[in-house]
């Protein structure tokens, strides 16, 4: 691990464009009042794509549409990527303007159709301003300036306040390779596949199904491992697209630089999901909930999950209430395998129960660290050597504000 770490960079001002071939654009259409709405991510090439889509059974237009491009030859060039509006439950009409969007991209900027994926998230039912988005989508002028990369994070932003983005590069076959991201997502947020946009960028040479194998992997350690509210949307994905330009042999699980390549898409996915666990609909603390001891990763996750999932253990975050019995019950019913009388509960460094007997801490110690704007949850269940992690946010009174008035 030491090793992959002195490999691996973050960079500074790391976006989409960041590998080379990527091109973004960002601008208002008109969906919404004044953020922009409409953006786009173009490769100079057929990019290598993969994608993991919300695991709701009722599906937006788009997401069929981008299903249905993938499939031809596991390739994308473009994604046209819409926010204010979900084209959602919309029926036949819906798909027919999710196919407008994709043939539009395809005339303008001289894309096989099928090379083109389209996104869209917002209000679900309402009917696509299809007036508004063709000739915005003739307007779009592509760049790759730092400016140009705000302006399209911008565009795909819903009830999120802050842009959400990072990147990494490494040295691969003596090539310098970079990975980004770009992210949506701040209500509509479970631990269950992808409930938010996702853009992940790559200039790594990789075949198409070895990065849907990776991608799959690291969106179950990271994306499905965040929960804001426990609805999972009808709309998102996390889509992504290698150009291949860094020049690397093509990579494989047995590549010697793999697990080089999985750190870093690993830590870009991590740190996008957690910017959208941290950016929750009128959150004010980031929770982390690390689970050691399990039997397997998978059930550590799962208890992990369920504490951070747990409307009762966020609103005690919330009023910085050391409520340990809220974190015992979350274990308990979340289905992982547990020794009910061996669990150890900390809050920061602080321990709260002992083989799930409480133990004497100083309440003020425990309030301090729960009015931070970022609460660590551990756990050892004591029943096998795993580990794993979900992240979270508290529950507060502008979260019922906002989604009480959402379409107003």
């Amino acid at each position: 691990m030491t090793v992959i770490k002195n490999k691996i960079k973050k960079m500074n001002d790391g976006s989409v464009v960041s590998p080379a071939g990527f091109q973004v654009a960002g601008i208002h259409s008109g969906v919404k009042r004044k953020r922009n709405d409409l953006g786009i991510i173009v490769c100079d090439v057929p990019a290598t794509a993969a994608a993991m889509y919300t695991t709701n059974n009722i599906q937006a237009a788009p997401i069929k549409v981008t299903k249905e491009s993938i499939g031809v030859e596991g390739k994308l060039q473009a994604v046209i990527v819409n926010s204010g509006n979900a084209n959602a439950c919309t029926g036949e009409k819906g798909e027919r303007d999710a196919y407008a969007m994709r043939n539009e991209v395809a005339k303008t900027f001289s894309i096989k159709e099928h090379h083109i994926a389209v996104g869209s998230t917002g209000v679900i039912g309402e009917e696509m301003p299809m007036d508004k988005i063709i000739p915005s989508i003739k307007s779009l002028k592509l760049g790759k300036d730092p400016n140009d990369a705000e302006a399209f994070n911008q565009s795909i932003l819903t009830t999120d306040t802050v842009n959400k983005s990072s990147g990494y590069e490494a040295t691969i076959d003596g090539k310098q390779v970079r990975i980004a991201g770009a992210a949506k997502g701040s209500g509509m947020i479970a631990p269950n596949m992808a409930t938010m946009l996702a853009f992940v960028t790559t200039d790594v040479a990789i075949d198409s199904d070895v990065l849907q194998q990776a991608l799959r992997q690291v969106t179950d350690q990271t994306f499905n491992c965040i929960t804001v509210d426990g609805d999972t949307s009808t709309n998102d994905m996390v889509l992504a697209m290698a150009s291949g330009h860094a020049g690397n042999e093509r990579l494989t699980p047995q590549h010697k630089d793999w697990s080089v390549f999985m750190e870093m898409l690993h830590r870009t996915c991590e740190d996008l999901a957690k910017m959208i666990a941290r950016d929750g609909e009128g959150a004010t603390t980031l929770i982390e909930a690390e689970v050691n001891g399990a039997k397997n990763r998978r059930e550590a996750i799962k208890v992990a999950k369920s504490i951070v999932g747990s409307s009762l253990v966020k609103t005690a975050v919330f009023g910085a209430d050391a409520n340990w019995g809220r974190i015992l019950a979350a274990i308990g019913y979340s289905g992982a395998t547990i020794d009910p009388n061996t669990i150890d509960i900390f809050i920061g460094d602080v321990a709260l129960v002992k083989e799930s007997k409480p133990v004497t801490y100083d309440e003020k110690e425990v309030f301090e660290r729960l009015r931070n704007d970022f609460v660590k949850i551990t756990v050892d269940l004591h029943v096998g050597a795993e580990g794993g992690k979900a992240w979270g946010c508290d529950l507060t009174y502008d979260y019922v504000q906002i989604n009480a008035s959402y379409r107003t």
